[in-house]
């Protein structure tokens, strides 16, 4: 008879163990402090296995999530930047140098953007993307 009654006590250990750490808050600290966006299902399924087991831990684990703004996706960061000052980092030839580039992304953004990376995916540009910005082709 005792046996039973142990491993009812350790599926509910667990079980409130796994509620108390079933948080947005805890998963994704850097996303804390968002007002609003799109909601993460994963979050938002971790805090409904809160609501289905026990009522209460999983109606503080949504409200938690959603005064942190835990539950919510990153959201997106970009940057714009002149073209006309990003003519320096292009040669005579029409190829772009990496380092000038690096450098005024630097100085503009104030962030150093690794273009060296072997992971980086670059996209050619057209003559029509130029023509929008007011730019002719040097090449």
């Amino acid at each position: 008879m005792r046996i039973p009654s142990r491993v009812i006590g350790g599926a509910l250990i667990a079980t409130l163990l796994t509620q108390l750490t079933a948080c947005g808050t805890l998963f994704y600290p850097d996303r804390r402090g968002q007002i609003e966006g799109k909601i993460d299902p994963v979050v938002a399924a971790m805090d409904a296995i809160g609501i289905l087991f026990y009522v209460l831990p999983g109606l503080i684990a949504f409200g938690i999530d959603f005064a942190t703004g835990a539950i919510y996706y990153p959201g997106g960061k970009s940057a714009q930047i002149d073209p006309a000052k990003l003519k320096p980092a292009i040669n005579a030839d029409g190829q772009v140098d990496r380092t000038k580039l690096q450098a005024i992304l630097e100085s503009e953004l104030g962030q150093r953007l690794p273009l060296n990376d072997p992971r980086l995916i670059q996209h050619r540009g057209s003559f029509e993307q130029l023509a929008s910005y007011g730019l002719v082709p040097a090449a």
